[in-house]
This record gives C-alpha cells, structure tokens and sequence, in this order.
C-alpha cells in the first residue's frame, strides 16, 4: 500500500508552522525531526504523573521503573534484539565516548582500528581519542565521484591487527548507504569487532542488528521522531564482558551497567511514543517488531519516490554540484539526504536565502569533517543540506528546486 503523508502530517504540530504566510517546509531533518504529538504527550504526561527516580517503594518510583522498562523494549523491537542489549544515555556521541574508554581498556600498542573518511565525526573521534593509548588508527578512503566508501580500501585496511572497525550505516552529509553486512563479514573474520553508527539511517528504513550480526549499533532518538536521547546495542557478551566507567553502588549487570547516573525518564517516556507512532504506520501486523519492519519499509518506499524527484530536479539546475550518488537505480544504496553547492551563492547564502522563504536546509559540513575536506569543500563553507523524511511531500520538493532554480539564476 502507498504510503500518503497527509494522513500523518496532522500528528506534528510543527508542521502547522508559517513562514512569511507560507507553511514552514522542514528540510532540515538529519538534525533532528520534527514529533508527533503523541509524543509530547507522553514526556509531558511522565511530568505530570510520574516524575520520580528509580527502584523506590512508592507509586511515582515504580511507575519510572516500568516506563525505563518499556522503553528498553520498544527499543528491541525497532532494533531486533533483546531489551537488555539496549542502552541509553545523552546522546550517541556521548555513549560511543563511553564505549571507546571501556573497548580501550582491552586494547594494547599497535592494536588498530579503522575509521572512514564518509562518518561523522562522533563515529570518528571517540575511536582516535585511543591513539594516546598507541592504537593505530587507520581511514578509509571514498570515491570522490558518488560518496561510496572505497571498499577494495575497506578490505585491504581491516588485518590480523585490527580490534574495531567503525563504519556508518548511511552517510549524514551526502545519504549513502554503506554495505554494512560486508563490512561485518570482512570484520569478523579478522577477529574484529564492528561498531555501526545508524543515527541517520535509522528514520529512513529497518534494522536488524540480528541479521547484521554488527557488534554494536547506535542511532538517536531525536533523528526519528522523537526526544533527545541516544541509544547503543550492544550483543549480550560484550556489554557484560567489557567494563564500564560507572559508580561503585549502581548495578553491574548488563544494561544497566552502562546507564550512568540518572536517566531522562520523561525522554524514555518519549522513546516509547515515537516508537509507538512508527508502529501505528505498520498495517496488519502481528507483532509490534513487524509493524514497524512494515512501516520503516512503506517510508522507504515513499521517501525513495521523493529523493527521485529531487535528484532529477536537482541536477538540471545550472550551476549546482551535486555529492553522491545520482543514478535512480542505485536509490537503494541511498537515503532522501542530498547535499549541492550553487556557484553563485555560497552554502550560508543558500540556507539564508531559502530560510526567507520558509525552506529550512543545512549548511556547513555537518560534524562529516573528513568528507568535506575530502571533496575540497571545506574552506568554502562546505555543502548545502536537503533532507527528506516521511511527513515532507512533492509539493514541498517542488517549492524547493523552483527556489533553486531562481537563486541559481540570478
């Protein structure tokens, strides 16, 4: 069944915003997603009711402890693992930090560890940081002409040495999807540990970290529709083996050994409402875990249709690089996430130009540092940004690229 996003558009009351009398048109989804109104409802309803820390003997107390609880599950379900192999915390960012310090404490000189040029930074510099410990730290390289990670490079960088490959799911700057299943196999049979960031791939398909058979996998909540929180799974040996900086009292067993200090229980709150609301767009399901395979595959197919009609738009105005792929059959190695330069206007001119407008894009380079040096485009102030997720339409997409084409003229 086609997915139509009016149905759903009503559910974010963002969405009802005006710029100059025209409605807001939000591009700027890789930094974070609008929420449905479900989910303010629950962060505010946790305010409310239940506001209370943990493992206490009164009513508030036990009401946190089960809404932890069901945010670890529903976590499970969009992941495809179990709830103890879930974790929460700040941010990604903040977590991989964490994770790195406790992988470190394995790792000895010479270790090595591999990093791509295609990350963004937060799977990139938590990883470096080990090098004051003497592991060595290798890069990947990419193809300048589609934003694919160079995979030969890939398979020639991962040796007999190397403990942790840290590889994206999908690109934040320029949209590809990497062959993280690959990246795993060559992996493993290294003897290494894979680290997958899916923080942008996570809005625009399914996961199963089963299937990949990746090592840990981290994604944030605020990229799919929901409040700021970040996530990391972890397979159940790990999480129990490694060693977590953490405070002597709190627990030791796996997850909560990872969960430093007191959470955001009204964000977990709202963990479970975004997951929720992904469900609800999966149809005759069984499960709760099938509805949202269902759903994440229904946006997929949707979003595909509108990165199509931006490509082939974006590519006839005069003037425009464009940083990726491009080729319509090779969508499925791609997310709606574009990113262009026009030759007359620099990046921040294009975003303040389209902000007049009510069109909220990105400029810059995104946290993707070694990307952007890599196209040659930093000193230039980088690239514009155009995501798309599920609640933006052709229309939407339409306004844009006749902005462009304007702006590209003048």
């Amino acid at each position: 069944m086609s997915f139509d996003p009016s149905t759903i558009r009503p559910l974010f009351p963002a969405l009802a915003q005006e710029v100059t009398g025209r409605p807001a048109v939000f591009f700027d989804g890789p930094g974070g997603t609008q929420v449905p109104q479900m989910v303010i409802d629950a962060i505010s309803g946790y305010l409310a009711r239940d506001n209370a820390n943990t493992h206490g003997a009164f009513a508030t107390s036990q009401r946190t402890d089960a809404t932890i609880a069901a945010a670890h599950a529903a976590m499970a379900d969009l992941l495809g693992c179990d709830p103890d192999e879930v974790f929460f915390g700040q941010n990604m960012t903040s977590l991989t930090f964490a994770l790195s310090r406790a992988i470190g404490r394995e790792l000895q000189p010479g270790d090595e560890i591999v990093v791509t040029r295609l990350d963004h930074d937060a799977n990139v510099a938590p990883w470096r940081a080990l090098s004051e410990r003497g592991v060595v730290i290798r890069e990947v390289d990419i193809d300048i002409e589609d934003c694919t990670l160079d995979m030969a490079d890939m398979a020639a960088k991962i040796g007999p040495r190397t403990k942790l490959v840290a590889v994206g799911y999908a690109s934040n700057a320029v949209g590809t999807i990497n062959d993280v299943r690959q990246v795993v196999e060559w992996a493993h049979q290294a003897g290494a540990l894979v680290f997958v960031d899916a923080v942008h791939y996570a809005p625009h398909g399914p996961i199963d970290v089963k299937a990949l058979d990746c090592d840990f996998l981290a994604c944030s909540v605020y990229k799919f529709f929901g409040p700021h929180v970040g996530v990391i799974y972890g397979k159940r040996e790990h999480l129990q083996r490694l060693q977590p900086y953490k405070v002597r009292p709190a627990a030791d067993t796996a997850p909560e050994r990872w969960m430093t200090g007191t959470q955001n229980h009204e964000g977990l709150a709202g963990v479970t409402a975004a997951i929720e609301y992904l469900a609800s767009l999966g149809q005759l399901a069984t499960s709760r875990r099938e509805a949202l395979v269902t759903a994440m595959t229904r946006i997929a197919d949707y979003e595909r249709s509108l990165a199509v009609q931006l490509i082939e738009g974006l590519l006839t105005i005069p003037g425009l690089t464009f940083y990726g792929i491009r080729k319509p059959e090779r969508f499925g190695w791609r997310t709606p996430t574009v990113s262009f330069r026009l030759a007359n206007l620099s990046p921040r001119a294009v975003g303040e130009q389209l902000a007049e407008r009510g069109i909220f894009v990105w400029d810059g380079n995104y946290y993707a540092l070694r990307l952007s040096e890599r196209l040659g485009v930093e000193p230039l102030g980088g690239m514009v940004r155009v995501g798309l997720v599920h609640y933006n339409t052709a229309a939407e997409v339409d306004y844009l690229l006749e902005v462009l084409r304007k702006l590209a003229t003048r």
